[in-house]
């Protein structure tokens, strides 16, 4: 398969596995994607993902250029193709457990896509990032140029949708597109899935749903919030995460 889960412990991995046409993405692989993110948010034991290529040498050159030129001249397919994609962005954005992109290589067009809807970013020193659509003629999405302006602002989104270009790693950290810069960034994204795997998912999990709360407009507590924060002193993880403490031990969170 182009698009696979794997397990490793408490992480999954969603693997990109297209590298003989650079890991572009198809309708098929659009399509697949969400299903994939559901299954694993729906199982207990995996507590983060990683999503990265199956070979090391581009993280994903974006949409099929070959499928999408024939297809999208017809009303139907565009339609179609837009809404997997969509619902692709919106899945990986709004996971309810943290999503972790490892980058190597190029991270254009739709993969730049994905690697910004996911929670935080790590790239090899060698990766390329570009957002394309004005290459094209084409008009990037609402939900898509919110990503981008949320983790780099309007003005390096403008300037990133407005050229074209392609940054290299050390720009794109610079300007808070991508978080860490390493040498083996598979390796460092898993280390960073496990870190988060081992604290309490019930503290980050509501931790990702106050975010989302935050990015989506909200600028102080409601009635909602305010019962999430009383309620976790009555949790299991809080009573483990005390008793952790006060034995001097690390925390077993179930």
């Amino acid at each position: 398969m182009s698009l696979r889960l794997e397990r490793t412990g408490a992480v999954a991995r969603l693997l990109i596995d297209r590298a003989e046409k650079r890991n572009a993405f198809t309708q098929a692989m659009w399509e697949a994607l969400p299903a994939l993110l559901d299954e694993a948010m729906a199982d207990p034991a995996i507590r983060a993902v990683v999503l990265q290529s199956a070979a090391p040498g581009a993280f994903s050159a974006g949409a099929d250029i070959a499928e999408f030129s024939t297809g999208v001249l017809d009303p139907e397919w565009r339609d179609r193709n837009q809404q997997a994609i969509r619902l692709a962005q919106h899945k990986l954005a709004r996971a309810e457990k943290p999503v972790i992109a490892a980058i190597d290589g190029d991270c254009v067009g739709g993969g730049c896509g994905l690697a910004i809807a996911c929670d935080m970013r790590v790239a090899s020193s060698g990766a390329r990032f570009g957002i394309t659509p004005a290459k094209l003629g084409l008009v990037y999405s609402l939900h898509d140029t919110k990503l981008l302006v949320d983790l780099v602002g309007p003005a390096q989104a403008k300037r990133i949708l407005f050229t074209a270009q392609l940054l290299p790693a050390g720009e794109a950290h610079r300007i808070g597109l991508i978080e860490f810069v390493e040498d083996d960034p598979v390796a460092a994204a898993m280390a960073l899935a496990e870190t988060i795997a081992a604290a309490s998912s019930h503290s980050v999990r509501e931790t990702k749903k106050m975010v989302r709360r935050i990015l989506d407009g909200q600028a102080d507590d409601d009635g909602d919030t305010r019962a999430l924060f009383g309620a976790a002193f009555h949790g299991e993880d809080f009573r483990e995460g005390v008793a952790a403490f006060l034995e001097k031990r690390k925390a077993a969170f179930k």
